[in-house]
């Protein structure tokens, strides 16, 4: 909470209603001289009256929080008199949905290279992940390379619990075991 020196300068509420500034003022601890474009936002969207009375319903502990959320709206309202935060929160909520579904297409994604490309295990292998001849064909090219794709890490917690896993093949190839 900050404070006001009521000696030395008024808060700036009182110094943008142009009235002495009290040692009792509501507004002082929230709206020091420092910040006078706060409480002009405030005023100007809220009135100086409201917020006096919400201020005084308000538990002091809670006060500061109150301020703050005031202040918050009133520059939100200053750029977007319509809207203000709530446009905001919207265009906010518009870009989780977007980035969301680019992420459930990029690990739909991975999961398909993850299911082409693994070799499927073999039951006379040991090991789950057994190596691929140098031979066989990668995506329509030759692959000289004499190992073939192993586990990468990945870890797919949607077939975690599921014998079927993400490749549809009763395999579950993203899980390390």
């Amino acid at each position: 909470m900050s404070s006001s020196t009521y000696s030395n300068s008024p808060c700036a509420a009182c110094k943008f209603l142009r009235r002495k500034c009290l040692p009792d003022c509501v507004f002082a601890p929230y709206f020091p001289p420092e910040e006078p474009q706060k409480f002009a936002n405030v005023h100007k969207i809220f009135g100086a009256s409201n917020v006096s009375k919400l201020l005084n319903e308000v538990q002091p502990h809670q006060r500061e929080d109150a301020v703050n959320s005031l202040a918050y709206e009133a520059e939100a309202r200053m750029k977007d008199p319509v809207y203000g935060c709530v446009g905001a929160i919207s265009i906010l909520q518009r870009q989780v949905i977007k980035l969301q579904k680019e992420l459930d297409a990029t690990n739909a994604d991975l999961i398909r290279y993850a299911c082409s490309e693994m070799p499927a295990p073999s039951p006379s292998s040991s090991s789950q992940y057994a190596r691929r001849s140098s031979s066989t064909s990668h995506e329509g090219s030759s692959s000289t390379s004499s190992y073939g794709h192993y586990y990468t890490g990945l870890y797919f917690s949607p077939w975690s619990n599921n014998n079927n896993g993400p490749c549809g093949d009763g395999h579950d190839k993203g899980e390390y075991k």
